[in-house]
């Protein structure tokens, strides 16, 4: 309600102070003001705000340390700066900040009301999702998740739904998006949360063997078959089975899985009786079963067995604000596993992750960090630590057609640059110095003037192995 909303007005001009304050109460909502940043930074500390509208160039406190104190103090209250045409980019900068928005110098009435009401609605979503998060991680124990976008939101929301339900569940996403986590995170939400949970990855085992983990066999009834073995439909008895990659799977394997999911009984192979079985499916895809189906390659009737209810994945690079957090949660693990005292990725590095595709999404990204830590050789890791393999557009984007926004962008765009230039030089130099000196490493970084180590970092930057040369 609006006259619940509180609003604070930081900006040392009167004129402007004041007919902000008109304008907004005007509109029904409640508003306060002060002249200086000290001043808001005193409220903000002893009350709570909706929405604060600073102006950006003050004398004392700026508008931007403004900002960067509310980040701080109220860090779910979004900011509006005021400017003068001159400062735009600075105000660009400060929404780069953290800032909501801007409103340049002169404005009317209704863009101050708009600008509001759409600060009040982004507060609104970024609450709910402050609480739904709360509650995932309080009631629901979603803590193998990192991550709050909107797109992760929506896969938190569906698995609350579905996760008290017995409903069939097919989770769909590229490699590496954290499918099995999905599927435990509804398991452990289900009524069959003290049951047991067993994960099969249809990709690992040979069409034979799959058969026979899945529904079981009586001995003797195959080549091999020594004992009686129980299958996995079986052993989940009670509780979850979770099949991985099942696009992998066999038509005729897929026909024998219909089968158990609609008489919620199985045979095991060379046996005769059915065996009851009550169990609470969930399937995983990097694959689009319905182009399968259309293939010929997957049954429909299965499809729509398991595809009751879907949850779909999101990659990586659709997880819009994610990457800081995930890198920031993975940098933490390792380093802390390892023992090495890292702060952070330089902005160099930080930004080279913000243009890779990651094709390997999550897994990749804590494949890289990973890496990165075993190899930082200080505090800070750079972006040759990330030793990232770019795609040819990704090459490109840093090329010709590549405008940086900022200054660490430019820095790092040069630096790049400069590499794809001296790259062809530094490799031809090595290798020249190499075939000079037979292949001896020692003898070549004398001759060409280099302290041995200095002159190995160039061959492994270079990719050039002096073992495999000698080898073949």
């Amino acid at each position: 309600m609006k006259d619940q909303t509180r609003i604070l007005v930081v900006d040392d001009e009167g004129v402007i102070r004041e007919g902000i304050r008109r304008i907004l109460e005007n509109g029904g909502y409640e508003v306060d003001v002060t002249s200086s940043g000290n001043l808001a930074i005193e409220k903000l500390q002893e009350e709570d705000f909706d929405v604060v509208i600073t102006d950006l160039k003050m004398p004392g406190m700026s508008g931007m340390e403004v900002l960067k104190a509310i980040r701080i103090l109220q860090p779910d209250v979004p900011v509006i700066i005021i400017t003068g045409y001159s400062t735009v980019d600075t105000a660009v900068e400060a929404m780069k900040n953290g800032a909501f928005d801007y409103q340049s110098k002169p404005f009317t009435p209704d863009q101050i009301v708009g600008k509001v009401e759409k600060a009040l609605e982004q507060r609104a979503v970024l609450l709910e999702n402050f609480y739904l998060k709360k509650e995932l991680r309080d009631r629901h124990g979603f803590d193998d998740f990192v991550g709050d976008s909107k797109a992760m939101q929506k896969v938190y929301r569906r698995i609350i739904q579905v996760a008290p339900t017995d409903s069939t569940v097919l989770i769909t996403g590229e490699s590496g998006t954290g499918k099995e986590l999905v599927a435990r995170a509804v398991h452990r939400n289900s009524p069959r949360k003290d049951q047991p949970f067993v994960a099969v990855d249809c990709t690992s085992l040979a069409e034979s063997l799959l058969e026979s983990e899945l529904f079981g066999h009586v001995k003797g009834s195959f080549t091999g078959a020594m004992q009686t073995k129980t299958g996995l439909f079986k052993v989940a008895d009670g509780g979850t089975l979770f099949l991985d990659e099942v696009s992998n799977i066999s038509l005729t394997t897929q026909a024998k899985l219909l089968r158990v999911l609609q008489e919620r009984e199985v045979v095991p192979i060379g046996g005769t009786k059915p065996e009851p079985i009550d169990i609470r499916l969930i399937a995983a895809t990097n694959r689009g079963l319905k182009d399968l189906v259309a293939e010929g390659k997957f049954r429909e009737d299965l499809f729509f067995r398991l595809n009751i209810i879907p949850i779909d994945m999101p990659p990586l690079r659709e997880r819009q604000g994610d990457l800081p957090t995930l890198v920031g949660y993975f940098l933490q693990k390792f380093a802390s596993e390892m023992g090495k005292e890292i702060r952070g990725l330089s902005p160099g590095a930080m930004a080279l992750l913000e243009r890779y595709s990651f094709p390997g999404n999550v897994r990749e990204l804590e494949n890289i960090i990973e890496r990165a830590v075993v190899l930082a050789a200080g505090d800070l890791i750079e972006d040759d630590d990330l030793e990232l393999q770019l795609s040819a557009a990704e090459e490109q984007e840093m090329g010709e057609g590549y405008v940086p926004l900022t200054a660490d962008e430019l820095k790092e765009a040069k630096r790049h640059l400069r590499e794809q230039a001296v790259a062809p030089v530094e490799r031809a130099f090595v290798l020249n110095a190499l075939k000079r000196n037979e292949w001896n490493v020692t003898k070549a970084a004398e001759e060409v003037g280099m302290l041995r180590p200095n002159f190995q970092a160039m061959l492994k930057k270079q990719g050039i192995s002096v073992r495999e040369h000698m080898t073949n």
